[in-house]
């Protein structure tokens, strides 16, 4: 398949920056959102991240112009027509990608490709809600986008062969790294990682020791390049909860039950850096 246009739906941290990578490889974007202050919102943080690119010579000024002129924004989702995949990037919330996932369906080309950068949820559950299944994958990319790069390619029970081999070599043009993942609750990466998160969280719950002390430790004994509290503020406290909830739910095993003091963090509105404070304030 000749993937040329790649639809969006979903324009928070993970669809801009998606939306960036798409644009800056050549790739026409039509951004879907329900608002348009959220797609304004969308595009002046993906200008952001062009420019910074920009200032440290990592891309031309031309490059970040042309991209720019890729995009296009709506909050109609017949704008979908256009797409060749439609990847859905919205809160880790399974009714409301089942939902999401249905009106891409109705707006979108038969032959189109439709994807879930789901972090957690079964591709094979999302996929038995459509009236196409074969033609759904998940496409799981890793905050901040344009940074890491690594994609999660996941067949559900019914994806063909024809959308794999079409999602791993739209992966590569995006100058991007598929790994092969069999459909499993948190894939690969969350299946470790959330839990070590979670973990650290029991770590700072009960006393052991502080934040800082927490993620210097993993920095410094573990050689991790960002310690995990951290890394929960980069990923969004809300988003590492509703994974340990998944996981909860799906495995059923008490190993996975989420940390009390994520989720009365969560509870408070301090998710993180984008809400400006979680485990810690970021002005």
């Amino acid at each position: 398949m000749n993937i040329q246009t790649v639809g969006i739906v979903g324009a928070g941290t993970m669809g801009n920056g998606i939306a960036q990578v798409a644009a800056v490889a050549g790739f026409k974007v039509v951004l879907i959102d329900v608002t348009d202050a959220a797609l304004a919102k969308g595009i002046k943080t993906l200008t952001g991240s062009l420019e910074r690119l920009v200032s440290k010579d990592k891309l031309a000024a031309s490059a970040r112009d042309a991209a720019l002129t890729r995009i296009e924004t709506s909050t109609d989702y017949a704008r979908l027509t256009a797409a060749d995949i439609v990847i859905e990037a919205a809160t880790e919330n399974a009714e409301l990608k089942n939902r999401i996932l249905k009106q891409i369906e109705e707006a979108a080309r038969p032959d189109a490709i439709i994807a879930s950068n789901t972090s957690s949820i079964s591709i094979t559950a999302l996929a038995a809600q459509l009236a196409t299944p074969a033609r759904f994958i998940g496409m799981h990319f890793f905050n901040p986008v344009p940074l890491l790069q690594l994609v999660e390619v996941i067949r559900g029970v019914q994806t063909s062969d024809e959308t794999a081999t079409a999602v791993r070599a739209l992966t590569e043009k995006l100058d991007k790294s598929p790994i092969g993942v069999r459909n499993s609750p948190g894939f690969v990466v969350n299946r470790i990682l959330v839990p070590m998160i979670n973990e650290a969280f029991y770590v700072l719950y009960e006393g052991v020791a502080s934040a800082e002390e927490i993620d210097a430790g993993m920095r410094l004994g573990a050689n991790h390049p960002i310690g995990p509290l951290a890394l929960a503020d980069l990923i969004g406290l809300d988003v590492c909860l509703s994974v340990m909830d998944v996981f909860l739910k799906d495995f059923g095993d008490s190993k996975y039950r989420a940390c009390p003091l994520m989720r009365e963090l969560v509870s408070a509105g301090r998710l993180g850096r984008k809400t400006k404070h979680g485990v810690y304030k970021y002005d």
